[in-house]
């Protein structure tokens, strides 16, 4: 998944570091024209994002600006593009209505810490573990939550606050539809249908929300209107980054931020890591997941103190990078200070564009991020990860999606728990039954009366550490000796060791005893440390089958087996006779050729 460093120590390498090395003029041209065309694309997109988000919209321009910097100076990867996404929307809006502004910034540092302290500690390869079901579900819960912010302003109802949950939300949308504005309707479905079916071939050089954006301000200024703007509402956008502000600590809040911190944290580091992925198929490169997601952290750490929001890496953004011609970091810098430049020049403009544009671009983004294909697909996947991706999409669009994201885990861990218990495998075995080649083989081997023999099968952790204990209260009686064969247990867990202490307790205090045969490195280190070893005596830990049985036979104090005699014994033995016969008759006719021993030259040649 990630470009891994092989030691252990903590390094700070950027990948821009390594792009600077024989960085050419051809390059800079193609990374200059790449990060404009992004930096333009990311313009309605950072502000329609900070308005859904609760925020106005300079907080998404800087947070592009500030974090999309620090993420393309100091990521882990060559084109990925930084900014506010729509993952955030639905968890900044409730921070925000919750807790207000300064601990929403106080959250999102927070969550900066996190990701940088997760990527300090290598847990950027984590991420890859958590199952397709969980993200995919939550994702297309976001996706939903996204298109209900928008539909206020995407239809113009006069509502004086939306409530942030989605089931009482939805209930006081429903209420207002009679206030449908239908200039702003109109304005929104033409803004939409511009987006939507804007020629693909053009999308590279002027994106289609860009021509609804420009489109929808001019018919909102000549028609003059009657729909709400920016400047209607939020009033005149900032010509500059503002100066650094930092926010007042309310201690007693602060442990109501750790769970939405966490889940900012863990988003970002989802989505941006993602996006790295994509990135690298795209590109042919492998990526630095520990050094992205220490950018990540740092980006999150710095954009509140601009007035910004939480940031992470654009898909959307990203893939266009690429296809504008971005190869290097550079692309990315140029991307945030084409923002920086918009601000300084064309800030005063920005009070003119119709909200109901804006919400277009979000209801695009909306219905682009949603993974829909995946619902026709639920009745094809197991139905385990059916019901964890419904779960976690439920959960995201009726509760909250910080419980969407713990749940969801618990419940894919519980499954995951569930099949390699169901792979582990615990079998009384004999002559007929184990037939493996070599000292595994059971075949011709004598098993005494009072011997049974059981082959584990698969990782002996808590979820299979009961089958143990029903395979043998299966027999009618328990063997004076048992015979473990644990050659195919790979792993065994506190819970697995327990059983087996309990197996071999209860066998001693009916004077009957536990062998254990050819267990693997893991398992022998955990009895180790255990003291298991010692408990049930070193000498009934055999390397194989055969010193296992034997071990058996002295504990029940029987004579040992004379070892079967090999098949191929007596071909070896007339090999042997036949290559000692060709030997001697080789020096016999040495010495018929040369009995002074000097050949002639002929007998040389000969």
């Amino acid at each position: 998944m990630s470009e891994e460093g092989s030691s252990s120590y903590f390094a700070f390498r950027p990948k821009l570091m390594d792009c600077l090395r024989g960085y050419s003029r051809d390059r800079f041209m193609s990374d200059l024209a790449a990060g404009i065309t992004v930096g333009v694309v990311a313009l309605p997109l950072a502000m329609a994002f900070a308005i859904a988000s609760g925020v106005p919209p300079q907080a998404g321009i800087f947070t592009a600006v500030v974090a999309g910097f620090i993420i393309s100076a100091l990521g882990g990867t060559r084109v990925n593009i930084g900014g506010p996404t729509g993952a955030f929307i639905v968890i900044l809006y409730g921070i925000y209505a919750k807790y207000g502004a300064e601990n929403l910034a106080i959250c999102t540092i927070m969550a900066g810490v996190i990701l940088f302290l997760m990527g300090f500690a290598r847990l950027g390869s984590m991420i890859k573990f958590i199952p397709y079901p969980v993200t995919m579900g939550f994702t297309s819960g976001i996706a939903v939550l996204i298109f209900s912010t928008q539909i206020k302003d995407f239809l113009g109802l006069s509502v004086e606050k939306v409530p942030s949950e989605f089931m009482e939300k939805m209930m006081v949308l429903g209420e207002h539809l009679g206030t449908t504005q239908w200039p702003t309707l109109v304005l929104a479905l033409a803004s939409l249908a511009i987006i939507i079916f804007w020629p693909k071939g053009w999308q590279r050089r002027v994106p289609g929300s860009i021509v609804a954006l420009v489109v929808g301000t001019v018919a909102a200024m000549l028609l003059k209107l009657p729909v709400e703007t920016i400047g209607s509402r939020f009033g005149d956008i900032p010509q500059a980054l503002p100066a650094i502000q930092f926010p007042t600590i309310e201690w007693a809040n602060l442990r109501n931020l750790i769970q939405p911190a966490t889940t900012i944290a863990l988003l970002a580091a989802i989505e941006s890591l993602l996006c790295a992925v994509v990135a690298d198929g795209m590109i042919d490169d492998r990526h630095d997941s520990n050094q992205e997601l220490m950018a990540q952290g740092l980006a999150n750490i710095a954009a509140p103190l601009f007035g910004g929001i939480a940031a992470t890496g654009a898909i959307a953004r990203t893939a266009t990078n690429v296809k504008s011609g971005g190869r290097t970091p550079i692309a990315g810098i140029i991307h945030a200070i084409t923002l920086l430049g918009i601000i300084l020049v064309a800030a005063p403009l920005a009070k003119f564009i119709p909200l109901a544009t804006l919400s277009a671009v979000l209801v695009n983004v909306a219905l682009n991020m949603g993974e829909w294909h995946n619902f026709a697909r639920l009745p094809k996947w197991p139905r385990s990860d059916a019901l964890v991706f419904l779960t976690a999409f439920g959960l995201t669009v009726i509760i909250d999606l910080t419980v969407a994201v713990e749940i969801g885990m618990v419940l894919a861990a519980v499954l995951f728990i569930k099949r390699v218990s169901e792979t582990s495998q615990i079998t009384a075995v004999d002559e007929a039954t184990e037939t493996e080649g070599s000292h595994h083989s059971l075949v011709g081997k004598q098993i005494p009366e009072r011997v049974m023999i059981y082959r584990m099968f698969g990782a002996f952790f808590f979820g299979a550490a009961d089958k143990l204990e029903s395979a043998l209260r299966r027999e009618k009686q328990e063997p004076d000796v048992l015979i473990l064969r644990m050659r195919k247990v790979m792993a065994i867990d506190a819970t697995g060791l327990n059983a087996l202490e309990d197996l071999y307790e209860r066998l001693r205090r009916k004077g009957k005893s536990l062998v254990l045969s050819a267990p693997h490195t893991q398992p022998m280190f955990v009895m180790e440390n255990a003291g298991f070893l010692e408990r049930i005596g070193r000498e009934n830990v055999c390397p194989h089958i055969d010193a296992a049985l034997e071990r058996a036979r002295e504990i029940l104090g029987l004579p040992p087996v004379a070892m079967p005699k090999d098949p191929l014994e007596d071909e070896r033995r007339r090999l042997q006779q036949a290559r000692q016969e060709l030997s001697s008759a080789i020096e016999r006719a040495d010495q018929a050729l040369n009995p002074d021993g000097k050949p002639s030259d002929e007998q040389a040649k000969k």
